[in-house]
């Protein structure tokens, strides 16, 4: 059950969720909207006029039955029916046509909510519009991993603007912690304010002890697995991943540029800056994540142990207690000083900063800065059912691996513990790191191999 709100929130996240488009959409000229044609990246004038039919397709149309606001919309901005390849081809609404149509759907949307702006809306309107607006949220984050592939700016956004930067500071933060075996409401229930269709339903896990790192593995942790011939070692990678490895020529995480003095530089969307040290390693896929674990001696977490290790707490009796945290830190929202989410920081932190946001286990960051690569296959959850829009998860479980925790571009209204996101082994644009786990003697502490 969604949480009901009023249309004037509703309003709001809308507005919210638009103008972070247009801060980034409209700071780039005509030829950059479009872009090179490549297979990772979407035009920016066909997504922001996706997200704009997405609006008028899940909520004008379905849900209220009104006429396209296009006549040739879905041709152009359905993303199940029109396939990537063909998308700079389309004809395409020209900039002041797309920023119009953009704005022609969401006046409908404000129209569509009954009564005054302070009255509550429908459970049905609390669900899709939010939805919505969480869609244009994913995207904008994409906006701004697309700028990062395509070499634009960084970009200017009026959140940053008061923004201390001494926050993003913070150093290392080495060690594990340790957490004790038990049982684990894994999801969401149904006291969320919002939950994803693939959050659905919380269910019991047995979980085994284990220790996680305290922080994101760093830049400088990541070096020492390049110096080590880390790419070139057949036997630390997956075949599958030694396969991607030979075919995408990689030797270094994708970012990295060799300085000529055993070195590293890192390509910061137009910059190139001294490789951060105590940063995480960032756009680096699951096979990267994978292969350094295996030469580290580690592991990567499971979902489950990675949602105990931010969500979880001890139960004052060597166990995991009953209850189940919304964010590491509680229940209250997250803030500038316990997360690096919304893009204040128009970047990473060091590992070692945002003490106030650690889980009651003492892991930190485990919301914001990097999305974590997870083990776990992305599969739905006992009892899974669709919602309104069953293209968000259904048709991809099985294909892809679950990254946790948001990272420095994510929209902190979005994110929990709880929120799973997901993407195909070989992706390196995404704001994807990652933390490790010990590698544990199953047998001599008597439980089953995994």
């Amino acid at each position: 059950m969604t949480e009901i709100v009023s249309n004037q929130y509703l309003i709001d996240s809308l507005k919210l969720g638009r103008a972070r488009s247009l801060e980034l959409f409209n700071s780039l000229d005509d030829e950059q909207i479009i872009g090179p044609r490549l297979g990772i990246v979407n035009p920016l004038l066909w997504e922001v006029g996706h997200v704009a039919w997405f609006y008028e397709q899940f909520i004008l149309r379905m849900l209220y039955g009104e006429r396209p606001l296009l006549n040739n919309g879905d041709d152009l901005y359905d993303s199940i029916a029109v396939i990537h390849g063909i998308r700079w081809d389309l004809p395409l609404l020209d900039r002041r046509r797309c920023l119009q149509y953009m704005q022609d759907v969401e006046d409908r949307l404000a129209e569509r909510l009954p009564g005054n702006a302070n009255d509550q809306a429908s459970e049905q309107d609390s669900f899709i519009y939010q939805f919505a607006a969480f869609h244009e949220d994913m995207h904008t984050e994409a906006y701004t991993y697309t700028r990062q592939t395509l070499e634009y700016p960084k970009p200017d956004l009026a959140v940053a603007a008061d923004f201390d930067a001494v926050r993003l500071d913070g150093g290392p933060l080495p060690g594990d912690v340790e957490i004790p075996g038990g049982t684990f409401r894994l999801g969401s229930d149904g006291t969320e304010p919002f939950l994803f269709d693939n959050e659905k339903w919380s269910h019991v896990q047995t979980v085994y002890p284990f220790q996680i790192a305290r922080a994101p593995v760093t830049n400088a942790e990541f070096a020492a697995f390049v110096a080590d011939d880390g790419y070139q070692r057949r036997d630390l990678w997956r075949d599958v991943g030694w396969g991607w490895k030979m075919e995408a020529e990689a030797e270094h995480p994708i970012y990295w540029v060799a300085d000529g003095q055993n070195n590293w530089k890192l390509r910061d969307f137009d910059q190139l800056i001294d490789l951060p040290p105590h940063k995480p390693v960032i756009h680096v896929n699951w096979y990267e994540a994978h292969a350094f674990c295996k030469w580290a001696g580690r592991r990567l977490p499971t979902e489950l142990e990675w949602e105990v290790a931010a969500a979880g707490e001890p139960d004052g009796n060597g166990g995991i207690a009953p209850t189940q945290r919304r964010y590491p830190w509680g229940d209250a929202p997250e803030t500038d000083s316990r997360a690096n989410l919304d893009a204040r920081g128009l970047g990473t932190a060091d590992v070692g900063a945002y003490p106030e946001g650690d889980s009651a286990w003492g892991c930190r960051q485990m919301l914001g800065n990097v999305w974590e690569w997870t083990s776990s296959q992305f599969d739905p959850y006992p009892g899974f059912k669709a919602d309104a829009y069953q293209e968000y998860s259904e048709p991809v479980f099985g294909t892809r691996k679950v990254l946790r925790g948001g990272a420095w571009a994510t929209r902190g209204r979005m994110v929990t513990n709880m929120y799973r996101n997901y993407f195909t082994h070989e992706r390196r644009d995404v704001f994807g790191g990652f933390r490790t786990c010990a590698e544990q003697d199953w047998e001599n502490m008597g439980l089953p191999k995994r």
